[in-house]
């Protein structure tokens, strides 16, 4: 006689790689404001003052193809704005939901595989002062800290990776 095992719940999928940012559309605007808000507003009380990608035009940054989102539905973006010497990554925004699941290490990654794409030696960025976990994380992926400036409101660090 053969005996059948138990039957058993199927078992949940595995958790599969976030995969590769792609560049953002139009139908993309309200996710990427809400992942905007969501991932930034928990700065609004540390630092005083709205950080500055809440407020940022993000129509006008999607239409330039600035944007590039992760997810479905979106759960992370990254803003890259290439100028003559470095790719500038303006912002990366994870929504607190999918925090730890790889999307911040995959958004940075693109970063550097996209300047390599437009041809450029490295990439800056900035952050604010008081976002302490950001200023531990950044050096921990090889960038370095250039200067500490004051624009307007906004207390920063700013910082570069170069690629070589």
């Amino acid at each position: 006689m053969i005996v059948s095992p138990p039957s058993q719940p199927p078992s949940p999928p595995l958790p599969q790689p976030p995969g590769r940012p792609r560049l953002a559309r139009a139908t993309d605007l309200p996710a990427v404001r809400a992942v905007t808000d969501a991932a930034y507003h928990p700065y609004i009380e540390r630092i005083g003052i709205r950080p500055a990608p809440m407020d940022a035009d993000h129509a006008a940054e999607v239409a330039a193809g600035h944007v590039f989102v992760l997810g479905e539905p979106v759960a992370g973006l990254v803003v890259l704005v290439p100028a003559e010497d470095h790719l500038f990554l303006d912002s990366i925004a994870v929504h607190p939901d999918a925090h730890g699941t790889g999307l911040g290490r995959t958004l940075l990654g693109f970063a550097e595989t996209r300047a390599r794409e437009l041809g450029l030696p490295e990439i800056r960025l900035y952050t604010n002062a008081l976002m302490w976990e950001n200023r531990k994380l950044y050096p921990r992926y090889g960038y370095e800290v250039v200067e500490r400036r004051v624009d307007g409101p906004y207390d920063r660090f700013h910082y570069r990776k170069p690629l070589g």
